[in-house]
């Protein structure tokens, strides 16, 4: 087990997240036909704006808004279609609420739109190594950014962690050299992200080594494929117990943020285990 220090998570606009000794969620907001768990759902403005509400109402810190599926074997999107489903959210979520907003994008130009409409950071599940401009435009406006580990279009290392450091220090590497600063980082070790079952629970079990890094890290394993084979749920909305149940170990690993669909379920899994880890530090500190 590892014990996640006091800081913040720098973002755009002026914003922070403390992350100080509880687990905090970000929630997911698909505002796409073709997502792997609710898409269609939420592909209409008002639909995903009513949801992204809901979702800070049960306690999200983040709401994470994308426009292209990424689940294996979706259709590609263009810039325009992207952004046409994010960017009013985006705006509409600026103005009427004060909640952070991460936009869900591997592309520099809806990156940079996104955060002039409001948005506070970049979730790049291709770790700022796709699009050449990504990282320039994260720098540029001081943006908070979630850098994420993908086994896609590459040639993985045999081990789970030293493939996750091979691939994440050359993200930090492109992070550096654009002048991102440490604090806006936070890392995701890309839970479902060509890995297998075998490679997923791995992951899990040596989560606390990626504590080598000296960041925070995102854990996202909600309602993954994983998740139903192990518990032999076959439809992605009947996986929120076994969600539940990674997100208290990974918690305990030293997991700093949730992105998740279930917000609720979420919350009550981490106040298990942050009571857990409340009562772990103060018997460490007697």
């Amino acid at each position: 087990m590892i014990t996640v220090g006091s800081n913040a998570w720098q973002a755009a606009h002026g914003r922070s997240l403390k992350l100080d000794g509880r687990g905090r969620i970000m929630a997911i907001v698909n505002a796409t036909p073709d997502s792997f768990s609710d898409g269609g759902r939420y592909l209409a403005i008002d639909a995903a704006f009513s949801h992204a509400l809901t979702c800070v109402e049960e306690g999200a810190d983040i709401v994470d808004i994308g426009g292209e599926s990424t689940r294996p074997g979706a259709a590609a999107v263009t810039e325009a279609e992207e952004q046409d489903r994010v960017l009013p959210v985006i705006e509409k979520l600026r103005r009427e609420t004060d909640a952070l907003i991460s936009i869900d994008t591997y592309r520099a130009s809806t990156a940079r739109l996104a955060i002039a409409a409001g948005a506070h950071i970049v979730n790049d599940v291709f770790g700022l190594q796709k699009d050449p401009d990504m990282a320039g435009v994260v720098a540029a406006f001081r943006a908070g950014v979630c850098i994420m580990h993908t086994g896609r279009d590459r040639q993985k290392l045999a081990d789970v962690i030293k493939d996750q450091f091979e691939f994440l220090d050359r993200s930090l590497e492109i992070a550096d050299n654009a002048g991102i600063s440490r604090e806006a980082v936070v890392l995701d070790p890309g839970f479902g992200f060509a890995k297998d079952e075998e490679e997923n629970v791995a992951l899990m079990a040596r989560f606390g080594e990626l504590s080598a890094f000296g960041l925070p890290v995102l854990a996202g394993t909600s309602r993954k494929r994983f998740i139903g084979s192990l518990t032999g749920r076959d439809s992605a909305a009947d996986r929120d117990i076994g969600t539940a149940a990674t997100t208290v170990v990974l918690r305990l690993a030293g997991a700093a943020v949730f992105r998740v669909h279930n917000v609720a379920a979420t919350r009550d899994a981490l106040a298990i285990a942050d009571a857990v880890l409340a009562k772990t530090t103060a018997k460490a500190d007697a």
